[in-house]
């Protein structure tokens, strides 16, 4: 295997798609209460509904090994409640959903929306010299060796950013959810753009965000192939006024300016299991 030169390196047709390593499995689910069934009920059989409920959410919230849920109040029109699960496989997923479908409560809930996804993190930054410095070794892209260097690499970078891959639910008391796209019309398309150029232009994007990292708290997760968008984005705060600022100014950058598409936002208010009863009082 011989070096190449870095003239040789630039005409190698190197992968244009960025590295990224993936942690927990991400579900949200919005739900409307059906008040007018809920209402129907006698005290005493809402009272052991919330009750039962309660518990399991209860359990849902304390954090195990990237395990845990959290409740929330949604304003507006769009759902009573927001109901975000992390667990460790798309399998565990399946399982909470069912659980919450087999409770009682579950018959008084009308699912409004829901989102499927996992935490992903783009390693944008490392890409480009994981990718040339193989190149420059003269091993080919795709091949054994490229792939076994590079899962090498993504190994590394899992153990050094476990605490991001598989976090706690910040604790924050508003939460603001929506999806998003890379633009890919006629007139631009960032999934035709090189690497070089997507790269600066998320390291700028990020850098806005860095400006608010004591106000808000950003998980992104990955849903290409699992859900209608391409990417989920979850920001925490104390002060739901972070989210319309934070979003404005990204607004103006030129990764979103010129590239993306947003979906419906959610925003929600933290809501500890204890209470669930204040939520369906009737």
């Amino acid at each position: 295997m011989g070096f190449m030169t870095p003239e040789t390196v630039a005409e190698v047709s190197l992968p244009p798609v960025p590295l990224t390593i993936e942690g927990a499995s991400v579900l949200h689910q919005m739900s409307r209460v059906r008040w007018p069934s809920w209402r129907a009920l006698p005290s005493v059989q809402r009272d052991e509904i919330v009750a039962e409920a309660a518990a399991t959410f209860g359990a849902w919230e304390q954090f195990s090994e990237g395990r845990q849920s959290a409740l929330y109040s949604l304003l507006g029109h769009k759902g009573d409640l927001l109901l975000v699960h992390f667990r460790r496989s798309f399998e565990e997923l399946n399982e909470v959903q069912l659980e919450l479908a087999r409770m009682r409560l579950g018959d008084f809930l009308e699912p409004a929306h829901s989102y499927l996804s996992i935490i992903e993190l783009g390693l944008y930054e490392s890409t480009s010299k994981v990718y040339n410095g193989l190149a420059g070794k003269g091993v080919q892209p795709n091949s054994d060796e490229w792939k076994a260097e590079i899962e090498s690499v993504l190994e590394r970078q899992r153990q050094a950013m476990a605490p991001r891959l598989w976090p706690e639910i910040p604790a924050a008391k508003y939460i603001c959810f929506y999806p998003m796209d890379r633009r890919r019309g006629e007139s631009v398309n960032w999934y035709r753009e090189p690497m070089s150029l997507r790269q600066r232009l998320m390291h700028e994007h990020g850098m806005v965000g860095r400006r608010y990292a004591g106000e808000v708290r950003q998980i992104i997760t990955g849903s290409i192939g699992f859900d209608d968008w391409e990417w989920g984005v979850d920001l925490f705060a104390e002060d739901p006024l972070v989210f319309k600022k934070l979003i404005y100014e990204m607004r103006f950058d030129e990764v979103s300016a010129v590239y993306a598409l947003f979906g419906s936002f959610f925003v929600g208010v933290r809501t500890p299991a204890s209470g669930l009863a204040r939520l369906l009082a009737v």
